[in-house]
């Protein structure tokens, strides 16, 4: 069904041409204060400077409110939909909703599974790029704002009824990989004493026991160490790495395992976040690196790139330094990946919308990047969205470290949140079965840790707290869970002393009914927004209001105890509040218990 905003908005440019015979943005948007109006619209003042310009003579911005309103009414553009209509102040024209006609639209969808969210009328094809872990890495919490906001804005998308094309852009591929490979070679030849027959020191039994490498962070780390420290290590890596880039089977299938093993330490992770991602998934540096030779040729060619102090570098205006397509010595960059990717996607893949979700520290990198493909025509009538995200902070301000001063394992701070969560729920509830234990304290720990990102802005930094994220009070996933539970818990009462009565058109007689109604059914205009702005933080706002609203109509309007049809019609009202509810954080990738 459409929004309420765009039935709003065709009646108040009806209203416009027909005042004043041109066509104008009504600028309208939901009240600020509902105590006031329900919407408002803000178009009188810039209407009133244009026909002072036009005629002019100064226009009082309040007449031409005046004068739209008259239209309203003389032309019957709002139909049944308004309650009343006023102007206020300076010329604000605020639209009050009859409560009959939210009545019906709740009856509309009250069936429908989709909450009368339309799809989109011309599906496109999006590709985002998120998370991109490093191979022979551990995922850390770096990797948790870009894997949990593409994420979201994957699902929103695709729930508008877009084709949505993932992509994980894994670092598994250059030079790194000649001392990674080496180092895994020596181990694999160990003699007894732990040092291999080039004589380069290798510990018995760590960091890998075979057939896996059980710590990837000991593993880098060891390998680096051998080859800062080792000449000989050095000299090996350098010519591993050639083998490598020459399509030697030995270093091919050493590389092959070094990336499993590292997708097998960071798959159960996504797993457990509930992100959508997997081996189909994944383009890795790996995959274009067969395209990145054309790519620095063509950009030549062009007239794009150019040699520059004996590398190949784009010249972006408004910026000092180049994007390197090519280093001195031979050998591509992450530009040059990027280019490629973009080119891939537009050809290949057939993408009209490509995003983007990684740290505002590569602001830069991405300007640069998009302007080279669009100067080059790779990226004609296609859109290429950058969404940068800031930095998770410790309590202290810093980011966020362990107490020792190390970068945070992802995989430990999910740890730590079911743990937490668990102390919080069983203290809430401690009759709690066994068996529901695990899976209540996973949902609100993973929950937690993934709204309190997702509820903020995310071209902000935000400070990480344990506290803060877990408490069921406030704006937080735990208090969005638990109203989703607790209207669950009503329907487990009422099963059994009557079903809602089919067809049933609802009554919203107490304002707390009206209020709540009206929130139910803004849902749509929040996908929408963060669809077009890429940020769940508007739609983790519309779920901690809504949540707030059905308990201030909990508290106000009995519903089990009410006679027919109130009973039904309140009944009909959370239910649809709940599948609201639940919809929304599905699509912020979060679960939502029917118990807790």
């Amino acid at each position: 069904m459409q929004t309420i905003v765009s039935q709003l908005d065709a009646a108040f440019r009806s209203a416009i041409s027909a005042a004043f015979g041109i066509e104008a943005d009504p600028l309208l948007g939901a009240s600020q204060n509902e105590k006031f109006a329900d919407y408002q619209s803000n178009a009188a003042m810039g209407l009133a400077k244009v026909l002072s310009e036009k005629t002019c003579q100064k226009t009082n911005p309040r007449a031409v409110a005046e004068q739209v309103k008259a239209k309203l009414a003389e032309l019957n553009l709002l139909g049944e939909m308004a309650q009343e209509v006023s102007i206020a102040g300076p010329g604000f024209i605020n639209i009050r909703l009859a409560p009959a006609w939210l009545a019906k639209q709740l009856g509309a969808i009250a069936s429908d599974p989709r909450l009368g969210i339309e799809t989109a009328a011309s599906p496109q094809r999006v590709v985002v790029d998120y998370s991109g872990p490093n191979v022979a890495k551990q995922m850390h919490v770096g990797h948790l704002r870009s894997s949990i906001i593409g994420d979201a804005i994957s699902r929103v998308i695709e729930f508008q009824g877009h084709d949505v094309i993932r992509q994980n852009h894994i670092g598994d591929w250059g030079t790194q990989f000649g001392m990674l490979i080496a180092y895994l070679k020596y181990g694999l030849h160990l003699s007894g004493s732990g040092v291999d027959p080039s004589g380069v020191s290798y510990p018995t039994g760590s960091p890998f026991d075979a057939p896996h490498i059980q710590d990837l962070e000991a593993f880098y780390r060891a390998s680096k160490r051998a080859f800062d420290e080792d000449p000989a290590f050095q000299d090996e890596a350098r010519k591993t790495v050639v083998r490598l880039q020459g399509g030697q089977p030995e270093e091919l299938a050493l590389w092959k395992r070094i990336v499993d093993e590292t997708r097998r330490h960071y798959e159960p992770i996504y797993k457990r976040l509930g992100v959508k991602l997997g081996m189909e998934n994944e383009r890795g540096e790996s995959f274009y690196n067969p395209m990145l030779r054309r790519v620095v040729d063509d950009l030549k060619a062009k007239g794009i790139a150019i040699d520059s102090e004996g590398a190949v570098a784009i010249f972006v205006e408004g910026f000092e330094n180049p994007l390197l397509i090519e280093k001195s010595g031979g050998g591509f960059l992450y530009g040059t990946t990027d280019l490629a990717a973009i080119r891939y996607r537009v050809e290949k893949l057939q993408a009209n919308r490509i995003i983007y979700t990684h740290d505002s520290r590569q602001a830069q990198h991405f300007t640069q990047v998009f302007t080279a493909a669009r100067n080059a025509g790779w990226a004609q009538n296609v859109s290429l969205e950058y969404a940068p995200f800031g930095t998770m902070l410790g309590e202290d301000g810093k980011p966020f470290k362990t107490r020792s001063g190390d970068t945070v394992k992802l995989k430990d701070l999910l740890d730590e949140a079911e743990r937490r969560a668990l102390e919080v729920v069983l203290e809430k509830n401690p009759d709690f079965p066994e068996s529901q234990r695990g899976q209540i304290a996973h949902s609100v720990g993973i929950g937690a840790v993934k709204y309190a990102d997702l509820s903020k802005d995310r071209n902000s930094d935000y400070v990480f707290s344990w506290d803060k994220m877990l408490t069921f009070e406030g704006n937080t996933a735990p208090y969005m869970q638990y109203a989703h539970a607790r209207i669950a818990s009503i329907f487990r009462k009422a099963a059994g002393t009557g079903a809602i009565a089919p067809n049933l058109v609802p009554q919203l007689e107490s304002p707390f009914e009206q209020s709540l109604a009206k929130h139910v059914l803004r849902f749509q205009e929040v996908i929408g927004l963060v669809s077009r702005e890429l940020k769940p933080h508007h739609l983790s706002a519309y779920l901690y209001d809504l949540a707030g609203k059905f308990s201030s109509f909990y508290e106000n309007c009995e519903v089990l105890k009410s006679e027919e049809p109130t009973r039904s019609s309140r009944l009909l009202l959370i239910d649809i509040t709940r599948r609201t509810l639940a919809t929304g954080l599905e699509l912020l990738g979060i679960e939502h218990p029917d118990q807790m």
